[in-house]
């Protein structure tokens, strides 16, 4: 058997493996000095720049959706059964993914300057996470959505311990792999059910077997496996959503993510904070609408509890902190409620507003991050405290942080913000989710208080300034200067997103 691969389809993750090889023989061959350092980052941010020119390269192409590695003919089956499909969908994911890899790369470059850590196998293991994040929202059936997540997931658990002599990384590290396994073997088992009532890993086959569109393995043509064997597939449903839950931090899986930012280096934090969890929300909403939509009247009451619950925990926790990196992480995981919310109406349609929360978050969160990179190479505890009077003492970055954290409390100036809430709170309510929408309403002016505060903060009489002991360098600047023009950049014209995550879920 022959099978056609359209290489132009999975360019995107193949520049970044090559880009990964690359960097591993660089490592390998050049000498250990900082213009290696500087250089294996470079070579790093031109191999994410030309994955991303590839997704606008086939997003400027034809609107239908493009497919390899499917099924052949030749062997009696669907021709439409693929394991890698590019429509609008992947195409706004990946650019998600990759317009944030770069502010993620600029901050390593940072981090990775006073040469404590490897730069070879940093660069080789934030590109691996990469080719994973870009590769899951274009897999089509369940070994490849649990692969990708896998290779999203496992360079992560290496990056966090990569401050070798730091026990506050290493014990991070040990946590994320122990959350990761567990969730991982929870949505192995949830996925074998499904399989082994459907017969197939693909999700459109999936989605038809379990409406009683196709008949299934060892049943009549004419029985539905939902009307047979319901059970079964409602403990394999549960299984998976509550595997995707441990990715995204959602509660009651959600203890794990603050110690984990805080041990972990701040791109590190960043990443799992944005490109991680858009991977994870990749693959949920794939298996919710994709797999099992014939399930919504199952799942949808589900999501929306874990939606309330997981906005409320956040945001009470992070009244509470008082470490800017963990105030971040309970925020995100907050964040992750509202993102979830729209998932609640069980449709494709109301999932365009969850992308939307989740492209404007990015740029929000990551704006943030950068700014508390900044701060961490002055102040090795980087609590709250220590960002009092920096829109006098750093001027840019205290401002950039200020439209930050405004823009996530959605308040004027920053618009973004706001919008993406309304954009959430449109939908649920349009989708008869009232007390959704009022739980949603409360949690929004708890998350004021703790922005206000930190915002507050910047803008009061500094203390006594510890010395600097790490110049800034002008790649943090560069990415700080990135988020904040895609911050402003939504706040003034929020259509833009519109448009981008309308076509994602229209095809």
């Amino acid at each position: 058997m022959i099978q056609q691969i359209d290489y132009f389809l999975i360019a995107p993750p193949l520049v970044l493996a090559l880009t990964a090889a690359s960097v591993l023989l660089l490592d390998a061959f050049l000498p250990a000095r900082p213009r290696t350092r500087a250089g294996l980052g470079l070579v790093t941010l031109a191999g994410v720049l030309a994955s991303l020119g590839f997704v606008v390269a086939q997003a400027a192409g034809s609107g239908a959706a493009r497919s390899t590695f499917c099924v052949p003919p030749s062997l009696g089956g669907d021709p439409s059964l693929c394991s890698y499909v590019v429509d609008r969908f992947t195409l706004v994911f990946a650019g998600l993914v990759l317009v944030s890899a770069v502010v993620v790369v600029l901050l390593s470059m940072t981090e990775l300057s006073g040469g404590d850590i490897p730069a070879g196998e940093w660069h080789f293991l934030l590109l691996c996470a990469l080719i994973g994040a870009v590769t899951l929202p274009a897999s089509r059936d369940l070994v490849m959505l649990v692969v990708a997540l896998e290779l999203v997931s496992l360079p992560v658990f290496a990056l966090t311990a990569m401050k070798r002599y730091d026990g506050r990384s290493s014990e991070a590290a040990v946590k994320l792999f122990v959350v990761s396994v567990v969730s991982t073997a929870v949505m192995l088992f949830g996925v074998s059910l499904l399989y082994g009532v459907a017969g197939s890993v693909y999700l459109s086959r999936l989605s038809t077997v379990l409406a009683g569109g196709a008949p299934a393995p060892g049943l009549a043509e004419d029985a539905a496996v939902g009307q047979v064997m319901p059970a079964v597939v409602t403990v394999g449903l549960v299984l998976v959503v509550a595997g995707f839950a441990f990715k995204i931090a959602a509660v009651p899986f959600h203890s794990w993510a603050a110690d984990v930012y805080q041990g972990a280096p701040v791109p590190v934090a960043a990443l799992l904070s944005v490109i991680s969890k858009a991977a994870g929300f990749a693959g949920l909403i794939l298996v919710l609408t994709t797999a099992l939509s014939g399930q919504s009247a199952t799942w949808a009451p589900v999501v929306g509890v874990l939606a309330a619950l997981t906005m409320t925990v956040g945001n009470l926790l992070a009244l509470r902190q008082r470490s800017a990196v963990r105030l971040l992480a309970w925020s995100s995981v907050a964040q992750s409620g509202y993102v979830l919310a729209p998932l609640a109406a069980g449709t494709a349609e109301t999932a365009g507003a969850s992308i939307a929360y989740l492209v404007i978050y990015a740029a929000m969160n990551l704006g943030a991050f950068a700014v508390v990179m900044l701060v961490s190479r002055t102040s090795a505890r980087n609590e709250l405290d220590d960002y009092r009077g920096l829109v006098f003492t750093r001027p840019a970055a205290g401002i950039a942080l200020a439209f930050c954290l405004v823009c996530l409390a959605g308040l004027p100036p920053g618009l973004a913000g706001l919008f993406a809430k309304v954009f959430v709170f449109r939908e649920i309510v349009a989708s008869g989710f009232g007390w959704l929408a009022l739980v949603m309403a409360v949690n929004t002016v708890i998350g004021l208080c703790y922005y206000a505060l930190w915002t507050a903060r910047l803008f009061a009489p500094a203390g006594a300034q510890t010395p600097v002991a790490h110049r800034p360098r002008v790649t943090t600047y560069v990415a700080v200067g990135m988020a904040l023009a895609a911050a402003v950049l939504f706040s003034v014209a929020p259509q833009v997103v519109l448009d981008l995550t309308s076509l994602s879920t229209s095809g």
